[in-house]
């Protein structure tokens, strides 16, 4: 989406997930409709205000214009996103790089495509497969490991599972089991030696003091919590329960991206690859070096029409 007004143009992206039964079909039924900016936008909160009851209260949607509102202000005010929001950026965390398996054989070649990466995460959840992903996995590499179980795991063999990894240089497991399995997601805590982050468990800050005792940490993303200020407010909340913090994303453009990654210096761990997983990003933004995360110059979000794309909009 773009926010224009006094001849500024602010950029968000809204990529909506199924799982939170948001759809692109929704979102273009609201743009659609034109969502108007007050008479008066001298005032940043003012102007959140009057958008936000506009949006349907579709997550992805607020995260889009809550990106394009803190770019236009950022620009407007000759600053960057991050100094706003008064987060520090000495510090910029690794991302990992995101291998999706599809047949034991195609391993090796998705390992080898991930050579610029020091981390890489893995997508499991399919019980009778995962040992065999990951055995297939150290013959090729003896990379740091990050491990979504995407809710898929069983309670009876999730605990001996974490025991292995941790044998395998897996740094932690993110979402072992559904949401509504909190008592197992406790016990497995209890007894795992790798850390067990939340995903579906952790939309939004209210959901933070719920499974602090479940959960060793947290997985952010902008997409499901609906703007940078949540972002934040997740981040300050995490650390008052002693839990440790990952950014991570959907599939998103480097504007997308770029917005998370100004919150990044605050988190123990990034999962910022969604624009490096796509072909013909539109966008210039956030950039990898040596697999840490490079914010751009510039005010606002710092991104920009990517020339070389064609799907420019």
């Amino acid at each position: 989406v773009y926010l224009i007004d006094g001849g500024i143009v602010g950029r968000g992206e809204a990529a909506p997930s199924n799982r939170y039964n948001e759809s692109t079909e929704q979102i273009l039924s609201i743009l659609k409709q034109k969502v108007k900016l007050p008479e008066d936008c001298s005032n940043r909160e003012t102007i959140w205000n009057h958008i936000l009851p506009q949006l349907n209260g579709i997550k992805a949607l607020e995260a889009a214009f809550s990106m394009a509102l803190w770019d236009w202000w950022g620009q407007t005010c000759g600053q960057p996103v991050h100094e706003l929001l008064e987060m520090d950026t000495h510090k910029m965390p690794l991302t990992s790089f995101t291998i999706a398996i599809g047949e034991l054989d195609e391993i090796g070649q998705k390992v080898a495509e991930a050579a610029p990466y020091s981390i890489l995460k893995v997508k499991l959840g399919t019980p009778g497969m995962d040992r065999e992903i990951i055995e297939e996995i150290r013959r090729h590499t003896d990379k740091l490991i990050r491990v979504d179980a995407n809710e898929g795991w069983h309670p009876e063999t999730a605990g001996e599972f974490c025991k292995w990894l941790a044998d395998q240089h897996v740094e932690f497991v993110e979402q072992p089991f559904p949401a509504d399995q909190l008592d197992d997601t406790a016990a497995l805590k209890e007894m795992s030696p790798l850390d067990i982050y939340a995903d579906e468990n952790s939309l939004h800050s209210p959901d933070i003091p719920q499974i602090a005792h479940a959960f060793d940490g947290i997985n952010i993303k902008l997409m499901k919590c609906g703007s940078l200020e949540e972002g934040k407010r997740m981040i300050n909340l995490a650390k008052f329960h002693e839990m440790k913090i990952m950014l991570g994303c959907m599939v998103e453009s480097s504007v997308g991206i770029t917005a998370a990654a100004h919150l990044s210096g605050a988190v123990d761990a990034a999962d910022l690859d969604g624009n490096l997983l796509i072909n013909n990003d539109p966008y210039l933004g956030i950039k990898v070096e040596d697999g840490r995360l490079v914010l751009p110059d510039g005010n606002g979000l710092g991104t920009a029409l990517n020339s070389d794309s064609t799907n420019l909009t």
